[in-house]
């Protein structure tokens, strides 16, 4: 008979967990990056608060630069309705595009965000969730404006897509 391989031994490294942010931005960059806390849920409560946030940002980024009056349209993606109500998650004050069910290839976040910072964070071993907060708020500062800008331009395209494809997905 012949003997059996002494099992492996597996180590365990420590390293960073999951972490849930959300993401506000404009052609500009980033407006508000709101990380979620540990072991707490998004609903309309907490969507709240950085909504607030988002409202005085943008008050404060068009003080005195002639945007009176001008179109701000706040476009956001539902989460499940039993957690999020989009009447209860609009930002006060502005009127809110509510997207349809949730499709990755309308949400510029998913199509033009992200996988550049995917990219950016896959490789190296991050010990904390501070670590990864850190690379991914230092790869968006590090873009440019016309970064963001093409993100919001394409989606024009890909909703004309979604139109002639009658609501399958783009890509």
């Amino acid at each position: 008979m012949a003997a059996h391989p002494t099992p492996k031994k597996i180590r365990v490294q420590k390293c960073a967990g999951k972490v849930l942010a959300s993401i506000f931005w404009d052609q500009d960059g980033i407006l508000l990056t709101h990380y979620l806390p540990k072991s707490q849920t998004i609903n309309a409560e907490y969507y709240s608060s950085p909504l607030v946030q988002v409202k005085d940002i943008l008050t404060e980024k068009r003080r005195g630069k002639g945007h009176q009056g001008g179109l701000v349209l706040a476009r956001q993606y539902p989460g499940s309705p039993r957690t999020c109500n989009p009447k209860e998650t609009g930002i006060p004050g502005l009127p809110c595009l509510v997207h349809p069910s949730y499709t990755p290839d309308l949400a510029p976040s998913d199509y033009h965000l992200f996988p550049g910072l995917k990219k950016q964070l896959k490789g190296p071993h991050f010990l904390s969730n501070a670590e990864v907060i850190a690379a991914a708020e230092t790869w968006w500062d590090g873009q440019p404006s016309e970064f963001f800008l093409s993100g919001l331009q394409k989606l024009e395209q890909r909703a004309k897509k979604c139109i002639e494809l009658r609501g399958e997905y783009v890509e």
